[in-house]
C-alpha cells in the first residue's frame, strides 16, 4: 500500500493475519528495503499483522530532492502517518541499523504508541562532538560518492565494508541477489538519507533511554563487537530491556542467521 505523506509516497506491504492480531512494523537498514524482511515476515505473519516499510529514499518509496524530508523529525512524522494508516492500537516496532535508529527515535517521541521495541544492530547516536564531526565528514564523503558514481559501483563499495565482512560466507548467487536488490535504490534517496539521517546527523538519544518504558529487545551479532558493546551499554540504561547476542552472526543478524533471530524474538514476544 502506498501512503501519501505531504507531496510524496511511502511504500508499505501488509502481511495480514487477522483484525484482532497486534501489528508489527519492520524497518530496514540503509540501502535496503522492506523486501529484506521477507523471510522474517512470512514466518511471523501467523501470529501478527506484519507491515514492512520502505523508508524514504529506499525501495519503492519516493526520493524527494529536499534533504529536510530525510531528517530525524521528518522520518518520525512519516512513520507516525504510516502506523496510523494501519492501526490506532499500540504496536510492536522492529528495526535494523538505520531502521532501528528510526524505531528508537519514534519510541522516544511517541512512547504511548509503542508496546514493544526490537532493535537490531542499533546505536542511539554519538555523544562526543569530536566523534560526531568526524562521522559527519565520512558520511558526506560517501553521500558524494553515491551521486558521482553508478549504483553498481556504490553497491560494490558498500557491500565490501568491514562491517559486512561476515556476509562473505554467502554463496555467490546469494550475494548477487542482495547486490541486485540494492542497485534498484535511488541515488538521490540514498545520498539524502546519509546527509539527513546518518549516525552523525541524528540526535543522540543516550539520555532518553532511561525514559523508554516499552519492553525492549536489543539484538546484536556475536561477531559484531562494536554494536554488541553499544547494546551492552544501552541495556544498563533502559528500564525494561534485555540484550541478546546472535551466535555466528555479524551486523545483520536477521539476514545471516534468520532462524536464530526468529527464535530470539518469538521467545521474547511470547
Amino acid at each position: 500500500m502506498q501512503i501519501t505523506f505531504n507531496s510524496f509516497n511511502l511504500n508499505t506491504e501488509l502481511f495480514k493475519h487477522n483484525a484482532s492480531a497486534k501489528y508489527m512494523f519492520l524497518l530496514h537498514g540503509f540501502s535496503g528495503s522492506g523486501k529484506d524482511w521477507l523471510t522474517i515476515a512470512e514466518s511471523l505473519k501467523k501470529k501478527f499483522n506484519i507491515v514492512t516499510v520502505d523508508l524514504i529514499g529506499h525501495g519503492l518509496s519516493d526520493s524527494p530532492h529536499d534533504v529536510a524530508c530525510y531528517t530525524c523529525p521528518a522520518i518520525v512524522s512519516q512513520l507516525f502517518s504510516v502506523i496510523k494508516s494501519y492501526t490506532d492500537d499500540k504496536i510492536i516496532l522492529c528495526g535494523y541499523s538505520m531502521g532501528g535508529r528510526a524505531a528508537l527515535a519514534f519510541a522516544v517521541h511517541f512512547p504511548d504508541l509503542v508496546d514493544t521495541l526490537i532493535l537490531e544492530g542499533v546505536s542511539p547516536g554519538i555523544q562526543s562532538n569530536i566523534e560526531r564531526i568526524k562521522r559527519l565528514k565520512q558520511d558526506k564523503t560517501i553521500a558524494n560518492f553515491i551521486l558521482t558514481h553508478s549504483m553498481e559501483e556504490f553497491t560494490d563499495f558498500w557491500m565490501n565494508l568491514d562491517i559486512f565482512s561476515t556476509q562473505k560466507r554467502f554463496s555467490n548467487e546469494k550475494l548477487e541477489e542482495l547486490r541486485q536488490q540494492k542497485i534498484l535504490n535511488n541515488k538521490t534517496g540514498l545520498s539524502n538519507s546519509l546527509i539527513g539521517f546518518s549516525v552523525g546527523m541524528m540526535p543522540s538519544f543516550w539520555d532518553n533511554l532511561i525514559n523508554i518504558d516499552a519492553r525492549t529487545l536489543l539484538l546484536s551479532g556475536e561477531l559484531d563487537t562494536k554494536y554488541s558493546e553499544i547494546n551492552s551499554a544501552m541495556v544498563k540504561l533502559m528500564p525494561d530491556a534485555v540484550h541478546k547476542k546472535i551466535p555466528s552472526a555479524g551486523h545483520n543478524t536477521h539476514l545471516e542467521e534468520p532462524q536464530l533471530f526468529l527464535k530470539e524474538i518469538t521467545s521474547f514476544l511470547s
